[in-house]
């Protein structure tokens, strides 16, 4: 089973606006249009099983109706192959109980993004929120390190993550990015003897560029093959799970990156599907 554990998808009414924005704001090609549509054909077309959309609350007015949203879609999951996380805001008042709510919806877990929400990682805020999930059962899938609309802001950098986890009680915590989006050095340094996971989205090969100029041939190399394979093997092939950040890259080629890559069989088998089917009980 291949299964991509980090994408997105916006509702058709919105979805060309808001991929306008963000192709505008990170300065980066789409792969796809953005719509549930879009993810399914692109699955088809790469030989991708199973998808996780991953939705953001970028303020507090959004996290019921995205949650209710995503449990619709989660729903759907068994004959769709897109499944969904649920999402909750650092300033949303009734977090502890709309966390119970998410479990009782049967999302298994949700989607933070501390540059979009605006606070960093190792804030009491979202320290309580991690608390609560781990005593729900709940995964928290988390954006790490810098932001390619944001650049040199970092909200989540992995000196904030290792304070994190070690302020709260047990939580299945996936780090975006390899751990950290341009911050793998640090990653590779503080990390693995954490029990944190890692997801690959948007992490090897190139920036895809909008192509107005904005980058410069120096901005464009994300993390290098030897140091991708380097900390996969310091982490444990257990604890990388395959993401694409879709639609900003292509699941086919990020596929055939992966399967390009020195590791083997077992370590792909893992990362590839086989510890997000653990994870999610998929």
């Amino acid at each position: 089973m291949v299964f991509d554990i980090h994408t997105h998808t916006f509702p058709d009414s919105i979805a060309r606006s808001t991929i306008e924005k963000l192709q505008s704001l990170s300065h980066t090609r789409p792969f796809s249009d953005g719509t549930q549509a879009g993810l399914a054909a692109s699955m088809a077309a790469a030989g991708v099983d199973g998808s996780l959309v991953l939705p953001v609350a970028t303020n507090t007015r959004q996290v019921v109706h995205v949650n209710d949203s995503s449990a619709r879609l989660n729903d759907l999951g068994p004959e769709t192959g897109i499944w969904s996380f649920g999402c909750m805001h650092p300033d949303f008042d009734g977090w502890r109980e709309e966390l119970a709510r998410i479990a009782g919806l049967g999302l298994r877990g949700i989607k933070l993004h501390p540059v979009y929400q605006g606070v960093d990682f190792d804030d009491p805020r979202y320290l309580r929120i991690l608390d609560r999930c781990g005593e729900l059962g709940l995964i928290v899938l988390t954006h790490a390190g810098a932001d390619v609309g944001f650049p040199g802001l970092v909200h989540c950098s992995p000196e904030m993550i290792l304070r994190a986890v070690r302020q709260v009680g047990p939580v299945p915590l996936i780090l975006a990015h390899m751990g950290g989006w341009r911050n793998w050095d640090q990653v590779e340094a503080l990390l693995p003897e954490t029990n944190v996971y890692l997801d690959t989205a948007f992490s090897l090969g190139d920036i895809t560029p909008l192509g107005d100029g904005y980058y410069g041939p120096s901005d464009l190399p994300l993390l290098r093959e030897a140091q991708f394979v380097r900390m996969v093997r310091a982490f444990g092939a257990r604890r990388v799970l395959f993401g694409t950040d879709s639609p900003w890259t292509g699941q086919r080629e990020e596929l055939a990156r992966l399967r390009a890559l020195p590791l083997t069989r077992e370590e792909l088998d893992d990362i590839l599907g086989g510890n997000a089917q653990r994870l999610l009980h998929i």
